[in-house]
């Protein structure tokens, strides 16, 4: 179906997360394998400085005490380049990287690859195993719950 990418579903839960790595905002590379042994919240999103992104990213940082407490790597995932990211980055102080996803092949291996980025949001476990994957945009103690 050639609009299947339109209407694919999140990755499963419980199926392994796809490896990956991507230079962060600031050009250092992150490789998904390395940080394993934490739990690591990947969303993906539109577009940098956003009104909807913004929200979605705010609320990460405004509950970042939770995501430090439980040990969780939070990352935003978005085709926008280091120079946007950055901007973004500090206009709003968030305390995570934004990665950057050139060509959305992150993006199409957890299937949030579209026009536009798909809003998703996934918790990997410790072993690498999805323990959470939604579109949208639910929030941060929802998906932090799930790496309890």
């Amino acid at each position: 179906m050639m609009l299947s990418w339109l209407f694919s579903d999140p990755l499963p839960v419980g199926a392994d997360a796809p490896d990956f790595s991507l230079p962060d905002d600031s050009g250092r590379t992150v490789t998904l394998s390395a940080l394993r042994g934490r739990c690591v919240v990947l969303v993906f999103y539109p577009g940098d400085d956003t009104p909807g992104c913004t929200k979605q990213l705010c609320q990460f940082r405004d509950d970042w005490s939770q995501a430090i407490a439980l040990g969780v790597e939070v990352f935003g995932v978005n085709p926008q380049n280091a120079v946007k990211h950055s901007a973004f980055r500090s206009k709003f102080q968030f305390p995570f990287p934004l990665l950057v996803d050139q060509g959305q092949d992150v993006a199409e291996a957890y299937h949030a690859n579209g026009l536009i980025v798909k809003r998703t949001v996934y918790l990997l476990g410790r072993d690498g195993k999805i323990l959470f994957a939604r579109r949208g945009m639910p929030s941060p103690a929802e998906v932090l719950a799930a790496a309890k």
